[in-house]
């Protein structure tokens, strides 16, 4: 019932900028956190941003002072702003949130099918 929806991704260039977006919705209680993981290819997925109900965000070491990640609750929106991008932040990227769907149920975790990000030289 839970659906994320990613938007957003494309061919950006070195030193330029994308704007990710991710969209939940469905049967949703409550959001306690919602966030961005990527995956080149050949690596392994690794947690880019995250930002929890308290606000207090979260950043891989390797997007800290260029990427920024936001929420919209109303609409249960997150985004990721990536400036600066850099050849290596090529991969998929996928949204994720930790919500429950009832008050009597449990927080999961949720993700979106990815949007690919390619950055070239």
């Amino acid at each position: 019932q839970v659906q994320l929806v990613e938007s957003g991704g494309g061919l950006g260039q070195a030193g330029g900028s994308l704007r990710l977006s991710c969209a939940a919705s469905g049967t949703i209680f409550s959001i306690n956190a919602m966030g961005w993981y990527r995956q080149a290819p050949g690596k392994q997925r690794e947690m880019v941003a995250s930002i929890p109900n308290d606000g207090v965000t979260d950043y891989a070491d390797s997007v800290k002072g260029r990427f920024t990640i936001s929420r919209d609750n109303a609409k249960n929106t997150v985004y990721l702003q990536m400036n600066s991008l850099k050849p290596e932040d090529t991969g998929r990227y996928y949204c994720y949130a930790r919500l429950r769907t009832s008050f009597v149920r449990p927080m999961m975790n949720y993700w979106g099918q990815g949007t690919q990000v390619t950055v070239s030289s």
